[in-house]
């Protein structure tokens, strides 16, 4: 018996649900969990299934692509193990506790290497027997830097997803077309937000009573791509700045987690700088 996560996006219109569900019926499939969505601003339609059963992964989507209306997207995905590879600078917090979920199988994924601009985080990644690249960004412009770590990126084969654990550097749009949709950070986000040099300091001095973290995937605006998770914390008076930085990276790191996890499952649809999870 085979398991498939089915995964289709299309423009809605009657009768979609029925012609689905009549293929995983011709195949003696059996729906394990189901979710739909239909954006009636656009008019698109989102469902994602789990199925199990005895088909081949080929037949099962060529028999969907027939029946459905010709602008769709559709993805059979057998459940494994995904590749990743996690960028970072110095700050070890978001890195160190995704190394912390995968040491304790949590995530379903591959760590095939950690890439820093630095050399800072190497003992603790080694200690998790993950390999370590350290691409010093010293006397290169930002270009000339991102051949370079695009260069190492060759080097591993099917990589998933790039998970910027906390990665201080802009991407150039060179990057992002590499990899798009592939490419996952977390930044803070207060409301105001507040952009620069020390923003928890700048976030005391305004009186801010909600700290946040935003995960997206990245695109060619600076963190304004699709949205996967966010989550927040109400403060008060009584926090100086260091002490919301603290809250700060705890939320980060929780809230970049949780998008990874909902990546690694297959559960996000990106349309129109949007996401759809399920």
């Amino acid at each position: 018996m085979k398991q498939y996560r089915v995964l289709i996006d299309a423009h809605d219109e009657k009768g979609l649900v029925y012609k689905i569900s009549s293929v995983f019926f011709k195949y003696n499939l059996n729906i394990l969990s189901n979710n739909e969505f239909v954006d009636k601003v656009n008019n698109k339609f989102f469902m994602r299934s789990v199925v199990v059963g005895d088909v081949e992964e080929k037949d099962l989507y060529d028999a969907l692509v027939e029946i459905l209306p010709k602008k769709v997207n559709v993805e059979v995905i057998t459940p494994g193990k995904k590749n990743i590879i996690i960028m970072a600078t110095k700050e070890s917090h978001a890195l160190g506790d995704i190394l912390m979920r995968y040491e304790a199988n949590e995530l379903d994924a591959n760590i095939l290497a950690v890439i820093s601009n630095y050399d800072d985080l190497r003992g603790l990644v080694e200690k998790f027997g993950i390999e370590y690249h350290s691409v010093s960004h010293d006397g290169l412009d930002r270009a000339e830097h991102e051949t370079q770590v695009l260069e190492l990126l060759s080097q591993f084969e099917d990589i998933d997803y790039i998970v910027l654990a906390k990665y201080m550097r802009i991407l150039t749009p060179r990057f992002v077309e590499e990899y798009n949709n592939k490419i996952i950070n977390i930044h803070h986000s207060f409301l105001p937000a507040f952009i620069g040099a020390n923003p928890y300091k700048q976030a005391y001095d305004r009186g801010v009573k909600i700290i946040g973290a935003t995960a997206h995937f990245v695109n060619n605006n600076l963190d304004e791509g699709p949205i996967i998770a966010q989550d927040v914390r109400h403060i008060d008076h009584a926090f100086g700045w260091k002490d919301m930085q603290r809250l700060g990276k705890d939320v980060e790191k929780i809230v970049l987690s949780r998008a990874l996890k909902l990546a690694l499952e297959d559960r996000i649809f990106v349309y129109a700088n949007k996401t759809v999870i399920f």
